[in-house]
């Protein structure tokens, strides 16, 4: 679906055209075009690499998405994917989608999909900021990475914050398997962030400092900032991801000392009910040779002697914590 298709001269908006005009658009110097879609179908892909000249695994990449983030040149053309984090607050799981954007010396294309993200204010951005947006495709390319990656940072925070609840939580009594539960999704979570920010690191490496492509040549130091800060969010990842081993680690020795004590309790019982038992086996035999059988008081000396025992052990345990 088109969103928008904008020309744009020396930084500044000239008017909103239509898909057939923009071969005509891209052959005037200074100009450049914006073109936004979602969840394009193939025809509409195809008219795109008819105006633009697209090269044909470009457009199929873009077609059919799943792509791990990544940079590839083709001739004049750099074809760049990202992938778009969202959570579903219903399921608290991370959904991914994705944003293709192919890049020319005087256009710009963007193919989102699986997202309902939009880039509508990256799109105001820049024309409030017609000095910066004179730079050109390589300025937007640079406006549109800079929202995905900014975009990160309120995942991560709601990770961490998660994160240091469970920590809270982690010495509670019966909070094992649900810490565990919460600690592996988090971790799930901070799999899939490092999925989506570890390669664009690798991309964005390509486009400031050393070779880069000619579009790219004049805004090097807009993406040096946005490298910085994926390797801020990066540190912030594997700082979690370390974080979470720990936790579980600690957890999982929560569990088993819990499980001793109980182990404790019960062996302590067993003990005290044993003696009991022992004492009432000797005198359940009913030998006749047994002098405390006809004995007046030997019941109640028995039951004295039983509870006594029974009491002796109880304090006893209690004493070295077992009960």
């Amino acid at each position: 679906m088109l969103i928008n298709c904008v020309a744009y001269h020396q930084g500044k908006k000239l008017a909103d055209i239509s898909i057939e005009d923009i071969s005509i658009w891209v052959q005037k110097p200074e100009c450049f075009v914006w073109v936004a879609l979602r969840d394009a179908t193939h025809a509409e892909l195809q008219q795109m690499q008819e105006e633009f000249g697209l090269h044909e695994l470009a457009v199929e990449d873009a077609r059919n998405g799943h792509q791990r983030p990544k940079m590839e040149e083709y001739g004049g053309i750099v074809f760049i994917v990202m992938q778009l984090l969202e959570i579903q607050q219903e399921q608290e799981q991370v959904q991914v989608g994705e944003v293709a954007i192919f890049v020319g010396t005087n256009f710009v294309l963007s193919v989102r999909n699986n997202s309902q993200q939009n880039f509508l204010g990256v799109r105001g951005r820049c024309e409030r900021e017609p000095h910066l947006l004179q730079h050109g495709s390589s300025f937007v390319c640079y406006a549109l990475m800079d929202a995905v990656v900014d975009r990160y940072f309120p995942l991560l925070d709601a990770i961490e914050t998660e994160l240091d609840d469970i920590e809270s939580r982690i010495f509670e009594r019966n909070a094992g398997r649900g810490n565990i539960e919460r600690l592996y999704a988090l971790k799930h979570r901070a799999t899939t962030m490092r999925h989506a920010v570890s390669p664009l690191l690798e991309v964005t490496g390509k486009l400031h400092g050393g070779r880069v492509p000619v579009v790219f040549s004049g805004t090097q130091e807009y993406f040096r900032d946005v490298h910085d800060h994926l390797m801020r969010i990066n540190s912030t990842i594997d700082s979690i991801r370390e974080t979470i081993a720990t936790a579980i680690q600690v957890n999982l020795s929560m569990v088993t000392i819990e499980e001793s004590e109980t182990t404790k309790k019960l062996a302590a019982w067993a003990a005290i009910f044993a003696v009991s038992t022992a004492l009432a086996g000797i005198w359940g035999m009913n030998f006749e040779n047994m002098p405390e059988l006809k004995w007046e008081y030997g019941y109640p000396a028995a039951l004295f002697i039983i509870f006594s025992a029974a009491s002796v052990l109880y304090w006893r345990f209690r004493r070295i914590g077992w009960l």
